[in-house]
C-alpha cells in the first residue's frame, strides 16, 4: 500500500512537468517554422529582387487571338411540325474539365502579422467599399523603370511593412468569393487608387501583390519606359494582346501592337501557379439592383419579375472571352457552368415553380422553354456590341436583347437547377441549342451520349415543344458540349 501511494505521487507529479516540457518544446518548433517560413520568403524575395537587375530578354509581341466570327441562324417560328424522332448525328464532344473546385493559389509562405499600427485605406470595386491596411506614406516611387530601380523597389515593397496589406488582400479574396480573375481586377483597383490611375507605380504594387498570393507573373517594360504585368493563365484568352514564354501564354490588358518589342524579366517565383478562369462561385458585391424587368411567356402562363445587381453586370462586363484544351467551343462551358447569383436565385425560382411545381417534367420543361423561346427578344451580336458576345444568365435577364447561345446558357441553368436534369449544349455552324436527359426516353428528336438520351430543346426555335429540330439543322453536323450539374 505504501509502495502505491508512492508511485500514484511520482506520477501526479510527473505529468505537469511532462506536459510542461512538450509545451514548451511545442512553443520552439512552431516559433523555429515561422521563422524557416519568413527565412524562405525573405529569401525568395531577395533573390527575385537580384535577379530584375539583369535578367531582362526581348519578346516580340505575338498576334491576339479573336473570336472566330459566326452567321448566327436567325430564330425561326414553330412550323407545327413536332420532332420525327429522329436521332441527331454528332461528331464531336467538347468535353468539361475536371470539375471539381481547385484550392486557389497561396503565398509560398504564411505571411506572418505585423504588429504596428496600420491605418486603414479604402477603395471601392464595382462598387463594393473594401479596405486595407495600408500606408500611403510608404508608397513607392520609381524614377523610371529600369532594372537597378525595379530592384530596389521590390526589396521595399518585401519589407514588414507590406505584411497586413498582403494578409488583408488574401482576405478579401476569401470573405468575397473572388475567383482569379475577380483577385486580379481586385488587386488592379487597389494598386490604382493607391499608386495612381495606370502608373508605373501601381503596376508594380499590384504585380508584387499577385506575386506574393501565389499566382504566375512576369513583369514587362516598353520601349517607351511603362510598365507592365503579364499573367499566366493555362486558357487561351481572345482579344487581350499577348506573349509566349518558354511555352506559355502570358497576358495584359494593356494595348500593344502586333510584333511590338517588350522587355521581359523571366524570373519565376517559387511555387507559382496560373490563373484560372473558372467562376466556382459568384463574387459577393454590394447589392445595386436594377428596375424589375417582367418577362412574359406567350405560349404558357409564365410570368416573372427580377431585378439583376449591376454591379455583378458590370464585372461579367469586364470578364475575358478564353477557350481551354485546344478548343473554340470550350469557351461557352465557362459562361454555361457559372452558378446564378444567389440573390436573383431566391426571388426567381420560386416565382417559375409556382407555375411548374405541378407539372409532370416534360410539361415543366416545355413551359421553361417557351418562357425563354416568347420572352426574350433575339438580336444578332454585332448589330447590338460590335462582336460576339456569350452572355451569364444573368446578363441574359437583364439586357434586353440575347442570341440563341445565351439563349441555350439560360435554358441549361434553368433545367439543371429546378428540374435536376442533365443537359449538353449543341452546336451547329450558326446555331446553339440543348438537349436534356429525361431518362425516360426521347420525346422528339434526340441523341444518345453514353448510354443516355437527350432530348432536343431549341430556345430559338420560337413556339416549338420538346423534342423538335429546328429546319435545316438536320444538313448539318453538330458538336456537344458538356456540362456539370
Amino acid at each position: 500500500m505504501k509502495q502505491l501511494f508512492i508511485f500514484l505521487c511520482l506520477i501526479s507529479f510527473s505529468i505537469p512537468i511532462k506536459s510542461q516540457t512538450f509545451e514548451e518544446e511545442y512553443d520552439k518548433f512552431k516559433q523555429k517554422a515561422i521563422e524557416d517560413y519568413v527565412d524562405f520568403r525573405k529569401k525568395a524575395n531577395e533573390e527575385y529582387a537580384a535577379f530584375m537587375k539583369e535578367a531582362w530578354k526581348q519578346y516580340k509581341v505575338i498576334p491576339k487571338v479573336t473570336i472566330p466570327k459566326e452567321n448566327d441562324e436567325r430564330p425561326i417560328d414553330y412550323n407545327g411540325n413536332k420532332g420525327k424522332g429522329n436521332p441527331i448525328e454528332y461528331d464531336g464532344i467538347i468535353p468539361h474539365e475536371d470539375l471539381t473546385p481547385k484550392p486557389q493559389p497561396k503565398p509560398i509562405a504564411p505571411i506572418p502579422e505585423n504588429d504596428k499600427d496600420q491605418q486603414y485605406f479604402k477603395f471601392f470595386y464595382y462598387g463594393t467599399e473594401m479596405k486595407v491596411r495600408y500606408n500611403p506614406s510608404l508608397a513607392i516611387k520609381l524614377a523610371n523603370a529600369n532594372g537597378n530601380t525595379l530592384s530596389e523597389a521590390w526589396s521595399n515593397l518585401s519589407s514588414d511593412d507590406y505584411n497586413n496589406l498582403i494578409r488583408d488582400c488574401l482576405e478579401i479574396r476569401i470573405r468575397y468569393k473572388l475567383c482569379d480573375w475577380a483577385y486580379y481586377k481586385m488587386l488592379e483597383k487597389l494598386s490604382n487608387v493607391a499608386c495612381g490611375e495606370n502608373t508605373n507605380e501601381a503596376v508594380l504594387l499590384m504585380a508584387f501583390l499577385y506575386a506574393q498570393s501565389g499566382y504566375r507573373m512576369r513583369l514587362a517594360v516598353t520601349e517607351q519606359n511603362k510598365l507592365l504585368l503579364l499573367f499566366n493563365s493555362n486558357n487561351m484568352i481572345f482579344d487581350l494582346s499577348g506573349l509566349r514564354i518558354d511555352g506559355d501564354y502570358y497576358y495584359t490588358t494593356e494595348k500593344l501592337s502586333e510584333n511590338q518589342s517588350i522587355n521581359i524579366c523571366d524570373e519565376p517565383f517559387p511555387n507559382e501557379q496560373p490563373m484560372s478562369l473558372n467562376i466556382d462561385a459568384e463574387p459577393m458585391l454590394v447589392e445595386n439592383y436594377s428596375p424589375y424587368r417582367t418577362i412574359t411567356a406567350k405560349g404558357c402562363p409564365i410570368t416573372t419579375k427580377s431585378k439583376v445587381n449591376k454591379n455583378l453586370i458590370n464585372f461579367f462586363n469586364d470578364y475575358p472571352t478564353s477557350y481551354s484544351d485546344d478548343n473554340f467551343m470550350t469557351r461557352w462551358r465557362y459562361y454555361a457552368n457559372t452558378p446564378l447569383e444567389e440573390t436573383l436565385k431566391k426571388e426567381l425560382y420560386p416565382q417559375l415553380m409556382s407555375f411548374i411545381k405541378d407539372k409532370d417534367i416534360l410539361t415543366a420543361a416545355n413551359m421553361l422553354l417557351n418562357y425563354v423561346q416568347t420572352g426574350l427578344e433575339y438580336e444578332y451580336d454585332d448589330k447590338v456590341w460590335g462582336h460576339d458576345r456569350a452572355f451569364f444568365a444573368e446578363e441574359t435577364l437583364y439586357y434586353p436583347y440575347c442570341d440563341c447561345e445565351d439563349r441555350a446558357i439560360l435554358y441549361s441553368r434553368l433545367v439543371r437547377d429546378l428540374l435536376g436534369l442533365n443537359v449538353v449544349l449543341v452546336y451547329y455552324p450558326g446555331h446553339m441549342c440543348t438537349a436534356v436527359n429525361f431518362k425516360d426516353g426521347a420525346h422528339g428528336d434526340y441523341l444518345t451520349l453514353d448510354g443516355m438520351i437527350y432530348t432536343v430543346c431549341d430556345p430559338t426555335y420560337i413556339g416549338a415543344p420538346v423534342g423538335a429540330t429546328m429546319p435545316g439543322m438536320d444538313n448539318r453536323t453538330a458538336k456537344l458540349i458538356l456540362l456539370k450539374r
